[in-house]
């Protein structure tokens, strides 16, 4: 009782370099709950952002996949030289992408059938698609995907075209080379591999421009699009935005030859969200396919993420340092103005331990007071980051607050123990007596 009640009178006494105590922790707190709250939870509010700016993996039918990566028809394809596919998945399949482990964080897809045809007598790249489509899961659910929700960053004059409809939207390179506008309608002809031609009469809903290449191609419903190249539930592509978890050494082993991965190893890769086993379940529900990832994003999101982490990780280190040397630099100050009541206490039988160890009493309590108004703070700092850029807020998770009372925890005893070793300097007779 005696101790605990030296411990309550302290507060009394040297308010200011108290409060500055816990000011200081406080301040050191408050960073490091926000910037480790934020680091525990970027993964997914970083993924989540960089999927809006379209798919990270693509399904292919085999035969493509093997050609496209021979012969790297997928830069011909940008250019718009490349020829009309000869290999196809059956668009009745696609439906079976919501069907596996990761069905939840697959948030978006849309097929595409890629063909070309004469556009008011002018060659040109048709894309049949999905716009907004209404899919029924086989669990009984219902979910909506398509090109418009994968295309956000387009810039639309006009409106989306309707599944299953004779309408469009045309790019804006090919609108203006043809001078068609919303509200027009221009006639498709093409020649099937039957020898046939066949016409289309398509009606623009709008004029997109996406930035790219893209705008020189005319997106149409891939059903009317099927019908046009005598093609009936055939698509050659599936586009796919799934939220993923950034790949580290075990997802890229996996990705070179899942065959390789012990026991362990495969139970942990596929029971989590890499981009390489969301593909690899793609592969074993649709007959014929090849899912690759694009690497281009994937590594984007690595990239961003470990960056992000690092510096959070550094202002968290940053800030526990500069509260170690504020708070050694103020118990020292304290230890010295109280040199006559420490040398008192050794005078009538304190050993150096009891007063080290209420000098450490003393600390923590106020730096445990600092340490939860921090936590406190810390959380709302970290609610307001997560709105600012993420648009949402972020999941503070138990673990946070553990680590953050354990490091400072540490912080605090090792400024208090470089403070503390004074004590044992200290004299009764030569302090008391004024030497």
């Amino acid at each position: 009782m005696f101790f605990l009640r030296m411990i309550a009178r302290s507060f009394t006494r040297q308010l200011r370099r108290r409060m500055l105590i816990a000011l200081t922790v406080c301040l050191s707190a408050t960073v490091s709950v926000a910037m480790l709250g934020v680091v525990f939870d970027v993964g997914d509010k970083l993924n989540a952002e960089l999927s809006t700016y379209g798919s990270n993996i693509t399904v292919q039918p085999k035969a493509d996949a093997v050609v496209s990566d021979l012969y790297n028809t997928e830069a011909a394809a940008s250019s718009g030289d490349q020829a009309d596919p000869t290999a196809f998945l059956k668009e009745s399949d696609a439906v079976k992408i919501k069907t596996i482990f990761w069905a939840f964080n697959i948030t978006n897809f849309a097929p595409q059938l890629n063909v070309h045809a004469d556009v008011n007598g002018v060659s040109a790249p048709i894309v049949g698609t999905w716009f907004n489509k209404t899919l029924k899961l086989p669990s009984g659910e219902s979910t909506v995907v398509g090109v418009e929700g994968m295309r956000s960053w387009w810039q639309l004059d006009g409106s989306w075209p309707k599944d299953d409809s004779d309408q469009g939207v045309i790019g804006k390179t090919l609108a203006d080379q043809l001078g068609v506008k919303t509200g027009d309608t221009v006639t498709l002809t093409k020649k099937d591999a039957d020898g046939q031609t066949r016409q289309q009469k398509v009606r623009l809903t709008g004029v997109y421009d996406s930035g790219d290449d893209e705008n020189g191609s005319l997106y149409m419903a891939s059903s009317t699009a099927q019908v046009l190249a005598n093609l009936p539930d055939s698509v050659d592509k599936i586009e796919v935005k799934a939220l993923t978890t950034p790949e580290n050494d075990l997802a890229r082993k996996a990705a070179k030859n899942p065959a390789a991965l012990s026991q362990d190893e495969w139970e942990t890769w596929y029971c989590t969200a890499y981009p390489s086993s969301i593909a690899y379940q793609i592969e074993e529900v649709i007959p014929g396919a090849v899912a690759k990832q694009v690497r281009q994003v994937a590594a984007l999101q690595g990239n961003v993420l470990q960056k992000t982490q690092a510096v959070m990780i550094l202002m968290t280190a940053l800030s526990l340092v500069a509260a170690a040397v504020a708070v050694a630099n103020l118990m020292a100050a304290s230890i010295s103005e109280r040199s006559n009541e420490l040398a008192l206490l050794k005078a009538i039988g304190a050993t150096d331990g009891a007063v080290s160890r209420l000098m450490l009493a003393e600390t923590a309590a106020i730096s445990l007071v600092g340490a939860i108004a921090g936590a406190l703070l810390g959380s709302g700092v970290a609610q307001i980051v997560g709105q600012v850029v993420f648009g949402s807020g972020i999941t503070m998770r138990p673990m946070v607050f553990v680590l953050v009372f354990v490091l400072l925890a540490f912080t605090v005893l090792v400024a208090a123990s470089s403070s503390i070793r004074s004590i044992l300097s200290v004299k009764p007779a030569e302090v008391l007596h004024g030497r």
